[in-house]
């Protein structure tokens, strides 16, 4: 309030300079009390840091996780594995946090999870424990195995593989090393949309058993809704996304031997390109950052070599045709790594921008949206068991790319990129609230569960005889067929040389007709879990339901709904009906399939690798509002039995490389077959060069690449990668001429994309040979060049 008094004596000045006096003194309080709710109004609940890391594994030799194919054996690469991961903590001093981690992989894996958290805790402390660090797989069919510790997940890949083991648990110390390196404060958004071209059910006549006033309050008998968070620092804006949406990695078939993160995998790499693209193009102004003008150029660099001085097409055909093969020379161990085109870390002063598509309940939810049909008669596949003829293994879906499998996965992919993006794009709502999380171990082979007044009991795990029929992804072999529920005495007797049920399990499982006793298997140790991880991760408004299981659609719903339920009928204000209720498949371990009590009793394949009878989804359901009730009143909980530790039972067949040769006056990294003389391609054409190479296990390339593809930039012997093997359009083949030869080849097949600059260009490979003595060496060759125009 300014003063009227009114002081004698020159009065009319003083008046003026007491009324400026407190107009500035009124201004002054007003600004520092504007500036102080300007600080409040962007003071950021969260702190939150992502982080990216290779986890390919070993491109050779190993057999693949996901099919139980024994033929299907790793032979080169797709494009690489990675883990992803987001920390998200509290803002205050001694706030909580939680560490989400997502693979390129088939799924998490128990003894992975227990030996990370292990070194977690050497490195912080009680910072990140089993409680708040969840581990999840993105199912992809196409990556190495053998880094299961129970025996029925090992057996294909000739049991453990410890390479497969060392890459995942590296790979993922790494990950979570970045994020909480990158820790700062930030916001988070949550969206959600509905994708409809990206997934069908592929036991349609199993969900159809639900009760029909239940599937009646759903328009899909699928998951059609995508959930994602959207991460912007305070200061750099946008830096990575994380979406759950159910489709399985199967979009690659059982007969694939190249590693791929199939259609997540592909996704990912598409929005983390995109972004960076738009980064490029709109200086991040858009996308909101700050960054200045050298990092822009940094993000352009590290992609495309797109400010070469434009040459004429003549100068670019002659240039080409005057550089040759240049045969095969030592290269360091690290000279691949520094070779690699994708940033993977930092961008100037920014975190790298991480994208991660994950998996939810994706059970029955196939990616194979054409349809499954006979492969004898072009026809349909029987509708209630998915045979041809009585036969299984002639019934196969079709994605929207076939019969071209690298197709429908780069479609499947695209689809989950371009509704990520929109998603990204349109996100709005803030994710606010606390942080907190809930876990407990679970003995599954002997869970009592209410149902209404009755007390039910779930059981050892068993599989049963539709399990080894497979799926219309994959179909299994011999007689096996989907909705077998009585089994057949032949099998009965091949099972009964492993191990003969007893009539309690027989009828604890039924209608399951038991094919394998695996919960009760114990040598040469166990055959299948029985201790479990359940896990409840809160970010706000948003709840991740951390689960060691691939849920059907409709269990996954029950699952969801249910905690829902107990989230906000609670009484509290903690949650209302906005809550966001994700469920995170295949996450901290495995335990195969979760269906519901009546897609059990029809015994397709999701019933019969159901492992721990009908009632395993009530169980679950049990469990998880116990979780939802204490993370509500902020009880604690009991851990539960810890799961065991069967690292040193382990044992693996998978023979070790022995050694690697050439034919006599050849060199590692030598030609075998070169891009023709003079050779132009078009965009969209591909190239191809063959190298004499060595086995990919003697070194994985973690972080670098077996195959590059370089731009020259006029100068002599000057290089610029271009792409890698991490590029959708780059694939790496490695075979032997038979499998106990010591000599083997390196293929680089290049598909130039729209976006390839015109210019000369070449392949280069990179690779490890072991000597009889155990010495491992370093070579790299590089192809004639050949013109892009």
């Amino acid at each position: 309030m300014v003063s009227s008094v009114v002081l004698s004596g020159g009065g009319g000045r003083r008046r003026r300079r007491g009324w400026i006096a407190s107009w500035l003194c009124l201004f002054l309080v007003v600004a520092v009390a504007f500036l102080g709710c300007g600080e409040a109004a962007v003071k950021s609940d969260f702190l939150i840091g992502l982080g990216s890391y290779d986890i390919t594994g070993p491109a050779a030799d190993v057999n693949m996780m996901g099919y139980a194919n024994t033929e299907q054996i790793a032979s080169g690469i797709h494009f690489r594995l990675r883990a992803r991961a987001f920390i998200v903590a509290e803002a205050s001093n001694g706030g909580k946090r939680v560490a989400f981690v997502n693979l390129d992989a088939c799924m998490a894996s128990q003894i992975v999870t227990v030996k990370v958290l292990e070194r977690l805790q050497a490195r912080y402390g009680d910072l990140y424990t089993a409680d708040n660090v969840a581990i999840s797989g993105i199912h992809t069919h196409a990556g190495p195995g053998g880094y299961l510790q129970y025996v029925t997940y090992i057996v294909t890949s000739f049991g453990f593989v410890r390479q497969s083991f060392d890459v995942l648990v590296d790979g993922i110390e790494k990950t979570i090393i970045q994020a909480h390196e990158n820790l700062r404060p930030g916001s988070i958004l949550v969206n959600e949309g509905e994708l409809l071209d990206a997934g069908i059910n592929r036991s349609p006549s199993a969900y159809l058993n639900n009760p029909y006033e239940e599937r009646k309050r759903y328009s899909y008998d699928v998951d059609k809704k995508m959930t994602l968070l959207k991460f912007v620092d305070d200061e750099w804006g946008p830096i990575g996304s994380f979406n759950w949406f159910a489709t399985h990695g199967t979009s690659m078939s059982r007969t694939n031997s190249l590693i791929s993160g199939d259609n997540k995998g592909a996704a990912a790499r598409f929005m983390e390109d995109w972004f960076k693209q738009k980064a490029s193009e709109e200086g991040l102004e858009t996308a909101g950052s700050g960054l200045l003008s050298s990092d822009v150029n940094a993000v352009k660099l590290s992609r495309r070599v797109s400010m070469i001085i434009p040459q004429t097409r003549e100068e670019i055909v002659q240039h080409a045709s005057s550089i040759e093969a240049t045969g095969g020379w030592p290269a360091t161990s690290f000279l691949s790594a520094t070779q690699r085109v994708r940033s993977t870390f930092r961008q100037g002063n920014r975190p790298a921008f991480v994208s991660a598509f994950c998996q939810t309940n994706c059970g029955d939810v196939s990616p194979n949206v054409a349809g499954a049909f006979c492969i004898d008669t072009g026809r349909p596949c029987d509708f209630n068991h998915s045979t041809c003829n009585g036969k299984n293994e002639l019934c196969y879906g079709r994605g929207p790319g076939y019969p071209d499998e690298f197709e429908s996965t780069r479609i499947i992919g695209d689809r989950q990129f371009k509704k990520a993006a929109d998603l990204f794009n349109s996100a709005s709502e803030q994710v606010k609230g606390s942080v907190d999380y809930r876990h407990k171990y679970i003995d599954f082979s002997q869970l009592k569960v209410t149902i209404g007044d009755q007390v039910v009991k779930t059981c050892p795990a068993a599989m049963g005889f539709a399990f080894a029929a497979g799926t219309t992804d994959g179909p299994g072999a011999f007689d096996f067929t989907q909705g077998d529920d009585k089994g057949n005495p032949f099998w009965r007797l091949v099972r009964n040389v492993l191990k003969t049920p007893n009539q309690a399990q027989v009828d604890c499982q039924h209608p399951k007709p038991i094919l394998l006793d695996t919960g009760e298997m114990k040598e040469p140790y166990d055959w299948a879990p029985s201790i479990l991880p359940i896990q409840i991760l809160r970010i706000g408004q948003v709840v991740i339901l951390s689960v060691p299981s691939e849920f059907s659609t409709m269990a996954g719903r029950r699952l969801r709904d249910a905690v829902k339920v107990a989230l906000t009928s609670s009484g509290t204000a903690e949650f209302d009906s906005n809550v966001h209720v994700v469920i995170a498949g295949l996450t901290n371990t495995y335990s195969q399939y979760v269906t519901t009590f009546e897609e059990y009793a029809i015994q397709r394949y999701e019933g019969a690798s159901t492992l721990y009878g009908p009632h395993t989804l009530s169980g679950y359901i049990q469990e998880f509002k116990k979780l939802a009730t204490a993370l509500i009143s902020g009880e604690t909980v009991e851990a539960g039995p810890l799961p065991p530790d069967l690292l040193k039972k382990q044992i693996s067949l998978l023979p070790p490389v022995v050694m690697d040769s050439t034919p006599f006056g050849v060199k590692f990294g030598d030609i075998s077959v070169d891009v023709p003389v003079n050779a132009t391609v078009r965009k969209g054409e591909t190239v191809s060069a063959t190298f004499w190479s060595a086995c990919p296990r003697n070194d994985l390339m973690t972080e670098g690449t077996f195959a590059l593809v370089e731009r020259s930039t006029g100068g002599v012997d000057s290089w610029v990668p271009a792409y890698d093997d991490d590029d959708f359009c780059l694939r790496f083949r490695w075979s032997r001429p038979s499998s106990l030869s010591s000599h083997s080849h390196a293929t680089i097949e290049w598909t130039a994309p729209a976006a390839a600059v015109p210019g000369v260009y070449r392949l280069r490979h990179f690779g490890a040979a072991k000597s009889l003595f155990g010495s491992v060496r370093h070579y790299t060759g590089a192809s004639r060049s050949f013109t892009v125009l």
